[in-house]
Formats: structure tokens, sequence, C-alpha cells
């Protein structure tokens, strides 16, 4: 068995904005992969970003600091996920980066904390303000989360740490284009959800689209066709989602169209058509309206390597794959969230140990689920924050620093400043 993959380490990506928010560190969340699959003797990691698949040739490419492997294969799960989308305007990345990846979480961090630090430095009140305002884009559970913690740090954890600024004076404000907060969780959640941002000082701005993100700021247009510019520095990137591009490989060469998104339809058995030897799952796959969450990725994995064992060992074929929904979580702030399960619908604080138990149940290896637990007690209990650190070109952001040659870089506290 061999796995292939672009980074080093297996993401429990719903904790990314406990990374942004100096909650967790990186570590806890991203386990080596190598070091989870360890004692299982007949699986290989191999590091490389998949160039290439040959559907004809049973053949995968992928490539690293240039060196190009090529890995055949008799049985072919594809499971690179989805990244974030900007509805067409990939510009809007340079100044509102999503959520995706540990890079994204630690430019975010770095954003948001030297945020505060710049604000402390800030000349006027019109700069301090603008510095001290906060954008999220996306009502969903990350915009929710991301939203709420932000306004925790200016409201909690900073209060005491700066002498110029008052943190608590920050402006936090999560926008979104469609007409609620967690859609996904029902009207009654969504609204509880809602009322609690409200309550922490959250500006929620609900059917509102944005129309144009820059440097400074951000122009936003409401239901009435309005249209407003808000003076921002940070803003966070919370709403869509598009396929690995793989999807699209893999469709050409089947014959089929991927969706809106990005998804490549699949068989019942989760197999792609025309294909029954490749598999793919999760984010990447379209079938029956399924949800990006992680529970269709996790049972559609587990599907498709049980069908692939059968096969090995001559049983009969199993029925289709059948999702069974386990439910949505999303937290608010420390002490309150919301849980959907089924006809259980919860809030508050039950809601809140319901999420704590299961996120500690999801994280691999048992020294990561202590030193998590740790850090939410630090976080959760006291006012501390124990991973704050971050770079300066983190505050300036990894994409603005790809475009700065050589010569420039002598000019870095000019193109900070601007």
């Amino acid at each position: 068995m061999t796995l292939i993959a672009k980074t080093t380490h297996h993401l429990f990506q719903p904790l990314l904005y406990q990374v942004a928010t100096g909650i967790l560190s990186t570590g806890e969340i991203a386990p080596s992969t190598r070091e989870v699959l360890a004692h299982q003797r007949n699986a290989q990691v191999l590091l490389g970003e998949v160039t290439g698949i040959d559907l004809d040739a049973k053949a995968v490419t992928h490539e690293v600091l240039g060196r190009e492997t090529v890995t055949t294969y008799d049985s072919l799960i594809v499971a690179a996920g989805a990244g974030q989308s900007w509805f067409g305007h990939d510009e809007f990345a340079d100044h509102a980066p999503g959520m995706k990846t540990i890079d994204d979480a630690l430019e975010l961090r770095g954003r948001i904390f030297g945020a505060f630090e710049l604000a402390e430095l800030a000349p006027t009140q019109a700069e301090r303000d603008r510095l001290l305002t906060f954008v999220v884009v996306g009502a969903g559970p990350t915009g929710v989360e991301m939203a709420g913690q932000i306004s925790e740090l200016a409201q909690r954890t900073l209060r005491r740490d700066f002498r110029a600024i008052d943190t608590s004076s920050a402006r936090v404000i999560l926008v979104d284009a469609g007409p609620a907060v967690l859609p996904s969780f029902g009207e009654d959640l969504g609204g509880r959800a809602r009322r609690q941002l409200e309550k922490m000082g959250v500006d929620v701005r609900t059917s509102t689209k944005v129309i144009d993100v820059d440097a400074t700021g951000i122009v936003v247009e409401d239901s009435d066709g309005e249209r407003q510019r808000i003076e921002a520095k940070c803003k966070v990137w919370a709403a869509g989602v598009a396929a690995s591009p793989l999807a699209g490989m893999l469709a050409e060469q089947a014959g089929v169209e991927v969706d809106r998104a990005g998804r490549i339809p699949v068989e019942p058995d989760l197999s792609l058509p025309g294909y029954p030897e490749v598999f793919v799952v999760g984010d990447m796959m379209a079938l029956d309206n399924l949800p990006g969450v992680a529970q269709v990725a996790i049972q559609g994995a587990r599907y498709a390597a049980r069908t692939i064992t059968d096969r090995l060992d001559g049983r009969q074929p199993r029925p289709a794959f059948s999702y069974r929904d386990k439910g949505s979580m999303a937290t608010i702030s420390r002490f309150s969230a919301v849980m959907s399960s089924g006809p259980i619908r919860l809030s508050g604080f039950l809601a809140w140990l319901a999420w704590l138990g299961l996120h500690i149940l999801y994280i691999v290896g048992f020294k990561h689920r202590v030193t998590t637990l740790l850090h939410w007690a630090i976080s959760f209990i006291g006012r501390g924050r124990s991973e704050r650190a971050y770079t300066v070109q983190q505050v300036l952001g990894r994409r603005a620093l790809q475009r700065i040659s050589a010569d420039e870089a002598p000019k870095l506290p000019e193109i900070a400043e601007s």
C-alpha cells in the first residue's frame, strides 16, 4: 500500500482556526504521516505533489523539488480533498486568505496578532480603527468559529497586554451572501448562534455579498443593492470550496463533467465511471448531493478500502455506499456551541462539552490528545493563548512576498506600511 501526499503531515482541518488564533500548535492537529503509519508495515509513504494520473496505464506521476516519480497501481483511491474558492476572484486571496492548510493558518495568525501590534504603533485614530477591524467572509461553521475566537481574543485574552490601544474596542464583522448563519443547522440553531455572536459584539451581516477586496478594506453589497466600503486590514475568507484539480484531470479521461464545485460524479460504489479500480472519495466526489464534510470522507474512505479488500478476497460486491449522517457541530465561543444530530438539537454549554469530546476522539495519537487538552485548559479556563508566535513574513502574507523580487527586499518596511 502506497500513500502519496504533497505534505508530510495528516491534517485535522476542523481545528485549523485554533492554530490561527493561538490556541493550538500545528503539531497537535498535524502529526507526521510517517509516525501515524509507522506500525503499519505494509504501508509506504511517498512525498510528492501528484501532477498526472494515467488511467489506462494505471500510473500516478508525482513530483517534489524537481524529482519526478511514477508509481503504478492495481487499485487507486483519490482523496485529494478541496481548496478554498473565491468564486472566480482569485485575486481576493492576496488580501483575504482562506483557511485550508497549515500555511494558511499560520499566515492568518500573523495577520490577526500583527494587526494588534501595528495598531499599538498607529499614529492616528483612523489608522488604529482600520487595523482593529476584522472581517470574516462566510457564516458557515469555519466563519462562525473564527469570528467568535477573534472576538474572544480582543475582549478577553489581549485586554491587559497593550498600553496605547484598548483591544476590546476591536470590531469583528461577519458577512455572508446567504440569509442565515449556519444554514445547515436549521433556523433555530442558526438563530441561537447569531444571537450569541451578537452578544459577544460581532457585527453579523447576512444577505451581504463581497464585491471587492484590497489591501486596506473590503466592499460589500446588501440585499437592496447598496454598497459600502469597510476599512479593514485583516480579512479572513471562509466561504466556498473547490475540489482538487485532480478531479478535472480524472473527469477528462473518464469522459464525464465536473460540477460547479469541480467535483467529479462517481458510481454508487464510489468508483470512477468506466474505471472500477479507481475510487474517488471525500470533497472531490459528487454523489446524491452529499455535503462536503469530514464524515462523508471518512465513511467513503472506509467503504472504498473494504471494497478493495473484498475483491482481493473474492467476496461478493458490497451494496451501494450509504452515508450515515452523524450530525454537525460548531463552536461559537468558550462554553458555547451548537450541535445538530438527528432529532437532537443542543446549544450552549452541553453542546460545547459534546464538541470537546468528539474532537478529542478524532485527534490522532494519545500525546496529541493530552497536549490539546492542556492547551484548551489554558485558553478556555484561563486567559492565555500559548501559541502566539509569528513572523513579519506571515503578517505581510506569503502571496505578497512571492511577488517581491530580490531587488525590492530592502524596501520591505515601505511595502509593509502600504
